[in-house]
């Protein structure tokens, strides 16, 4: 499909990503730029064949696809090495989170010969680094592209992320950011922050009540354990979503206190039974199986 591809930063989707194209074949070369020394010694031992960039530079000049895989907030630091040594030919995608911001980016700093075609493939884990990478990470997962005047080139990136066995849909890069922090930025902030609610209460009542986790906090503390650099960017560079989003979460929370308050069972029941409603759509649309527990088994 390509001859050259590059990854630039190679932890879970970096590595899942290069994994899955020496797999599919997806390139006849495939070059890593990492700046962990930890993370190379285990990118080499994914495959031999891997090239490791020490820098970016020249080498980069008959590179046919670069997939940007850091934290965005390096993005602005790495557009420079593009402008500089990418040929016109070259296609740019990247993994982001959030996209009016990259799209801000790419639209200011990046050279105006250069193709930059969005990416988000929506998977992941709240494990990171290389040696947590699979090459069916994004299989019969969605992948969302925001749609770009280069068609030809669009057309290749979308041909690259069904090779890896993802579902791609196109999006606005409004509507994705909106559409996110719901779905996806608003569930990671509420588990970050009812973590630090425990910690609080434990702090506070001085016992150790982790020991007693139930499920409830056992599973937002999965979903807690993700990346703090990626998500500390992805809050930032998402602010105006996330503070509309949390303003309708704390709406809604008061509405519970209320409730609960009140013994007002009426109310109460039909926001439970109708948040059931939610599940059963989840499993319909096959986004999770129904299994109990996600499918874990006891260990």
């Amino acid at each position: 499909m390509f001859k050259k591809i590059l990854i630039i930063g190679c932890g879970l989707i970096g590595s899942s990503i290069l994994r899955d194209s020496f797999n599919k074949k997806i390139s006849k070369k495939i070059f890593v730029y990492e700046k962990s020394k930890k993370h190379i010694s285990k990118i080499k031992k994914i495959n031999s064949k891997i090239i490791i960039l020490n820098r970016l530079d020249q080498r980069m000049s008959d590179i046919d696809f670069v997939i940007l895989s850091t934290p965005m907030s390096e993005y602005e630091k790495i557009i420079p090495y593009f402008n500089k040594f990418l040929s016109k030919k070259s296609i740019i995608t990247d993994v982001g989170s959030t996209k009016q911001n990259v799209l801000k980016l790419k639209n200011k700093k990046l050279n105006k010969s250069l193709d930059w075609i969005l990416s988000h493939p929506i998977s992941g884990s709240e494990v990171s680094g290389p040696e947590n990478g699979s090459k069916n990470l994004f299989l019969n997962k969605w992948c969302i592209i925001i749609s770009d005047k280069n068609k030809n080139k669009m057309k290749k990136v979308v041909r690259f992320w069904n090779k890896l066995g993802s579902k791609v849909i196109f999006m606005d890069p409004i509507e994705h950011d909106k559409i996110f922090s719901i779905t996806s930025h608003l569930p990671h902030l509420i588990a970050y922050n009812l973590i630090k609610t425990a910690q609080d209460f434990q702090k506070k009542n001085r016992k150790n009540i982790i020991q007693f986790s139930a499920g409830g906090l056992r599973d937002f503390s999965r979903t807690a354990a993700s990346n703090e650099i990626m998500w500390r960017d992805i809050f930032f560079n998402n602010k105006k979503n996330m503070i509309s989003t949390i303003d309708m979460f704390i709406k809604n929370l008061k509405v519970f206190k209320k409730n609960i308050n009140n013994l007002n069972d009426r109310d109460l029941r039909r926001i439970l039974v109708n948040s059931k409603k939610v599940r059963k759509q989840i499993i319909h649309l096959k986004q999770d199986i129904s299994k109990p527990d996600f499918g874990r088994k006891e260990v």
